[in-house]
Formats: C-alpha cells, sequence, structure tokens
C-alpha cells in the first residue's frame, strides 16, 4: 500500500501532468483529482491504486517504506512521458 503524498511525489519526479498519469494509468483525470485532493491512503478501489502504481513503477518509481513508517519513492530509471519511445 502506498499514501497518496508518495502518488503525488512520484507523478512530481517524473514531471508528468495528471493528464499524463491518466494516459499510462488508463485511471481518469477526475479520479486522479480526487485522490491526490486527500491526504493518507487513497480513498478509491484497490484496483484503480494498483493501476497508478503499476504506471508509476514502470516509469521507474520505487515505493519504499509503508504508509505508517517512512514511505517515500525512489527512482530507479529514467523517466518516460507516456506516449513516447
Amino acid at each position: 500500500m502506498v499514501t497518496v503524498q508518495q502518488l503525488r511525489s512520484a507523478r512530481a519526479a517524473l514531471k508528468w501532468s495528471i493528464e499524463q498519469l491518466s494516459t499510462a494509468s488508463n485511471v481518469s483525470v477526475r479520479t486522479i483529482k480526487m485522490i491526490e485532493a486527500n491526504d493518507g491512503k487513497p480513498q478509491c478501489r484497490p484496483s484503480t491504486t494498483a493501476k497508478l502504481i503499476s504506471a508509476l513503477e514502470s516509469a521507474g518509481i520505487e515505493f519504499i517504506g509503508s504508509p505508517d513508517d517512512r514511505p517515500g519513492i525512489r527512482i530507479s530509471a529514467p523517466a518516460k512521458e507516456p506516449g513516447r519511445s
């Protein structure tokens, strides 16, 4: 499990817009905005969180720690913009 802060941080580290994350994860812009408007654990379906995590990890983000113990991110590979080779 990840926190909303980790998701926001990961997107910022990749310099992705919400639209780019939406394209990469197949999660609507509206849903991402709703998720990012809160703190703590994402308030959405686990499958939605899984799509976001998968897209960010595919771009080189590693989620570290746990929601209760030093949550963070690590960039493990150069970032790619969705839709670009």
